[in-house]
């Protein structure tokens, strides 16, 4: 997936147990997509929490963060409840989202490759962001895009 192509759509079920849509999320404004490899692993949890931490952020720029991953509905709502996390944690089990998005692996604990994508209330891709070791890189590079875009 690029900058400005359409953002697939997709229904997947959150750690809640409800089901969210691309076009749900993304009825209240732009939309900050990630993929991580795996809940409660150190550098998934980094990651997460540090969006977490900016999340007042993103907000005052009218953007949703929402993470997802190949893991279970239950591992994604332990992920949030030992976190604290805040934001809706969703469940693609077969990875058929992350295909979609072109982030799935073949081989490997690592199922899917780290990255953001900002996506714009018309379903346009905005930024992209890829970076297997700079857990901080995903949440700063999202929030400087959402803020270049209002500018």
């Amino acid at each position: 997936m690029r900058v400005d192509e359409p953002a697939p759509d997709f229904s997947l079920v959150d750690q809640d147990g409800e089901t969210r849509t691309l076009d749900g999320l993304l009825a209240e404004g732009p939309l900050v997509l990630f993929f991580y490899p795996a809940a409660l692993t150190p550098g998934c949890t980094r990651e997460s929490c540090h969006f977490r931490d900016l999340a007042s952020e993103f907000a005052a720029l009218g953007a949703r963060i929402v993470g997802i991953s190949m893991d279970e509905v239950d591992k994604q709502g332990d992920f949030d409840r030992r976190h604290h996390l805040g934001y809706p944690l969703l469940s693609d089990p077969d990875g058929h989202v992350a295909e979609l998005y072109g982030v799935k692996r073949s081989l490997g604990f690592l199922r899917v490759k780290r990255t953001t994508f900002v996506i714009g209330p018309d379903r346009r891709i905005l930024a992209v962001v890829a970076s297997e070791v700079s857990m901080s890189a995903h949440a700063d590079r999202a929030l400087e895009a959402l803020r270049q875009r209002a500018a």
